[in-house]
């Protein structure tokens, strides 16, 4: 899977967007940090993407990672 590597090259201005729509954002996060998981297989992204799916759901992960992207132009551990 290659869609953390699309969502990056994307302008920050996509991305945010991308974020912010509630059920879009939730799929987008999910599918980046699932792709960076299986591409790395490094136990820290993998453990990342389970708590991401138990607890993600909620806008308080959503939002610090929008903030995250803002400031650094990717999402929190998935790069």
């Amino acid at each position: 899977m290659t869609f953390d590597k699309w969502f990056n090259s994307q302008s920050t201005l996509v991305k945010a967007i991308l974020l912010l729509l509630p059920f879009v954002g939730w799929v987008c996060e999910c599918l980046v940090r699932l792709s960076v998981a299986l591409r790395t297989k490094s136990t820290v992204h993998i453990v990342v993407f389970v708590l991401f799916l138990v607890v993600g759901w909620g806008w308080f992960l959503g939002v610090i990672d929008l903030v995250y992207l803002l400031l650094k132009g990717h999402l929190i551990l998935a790069e």
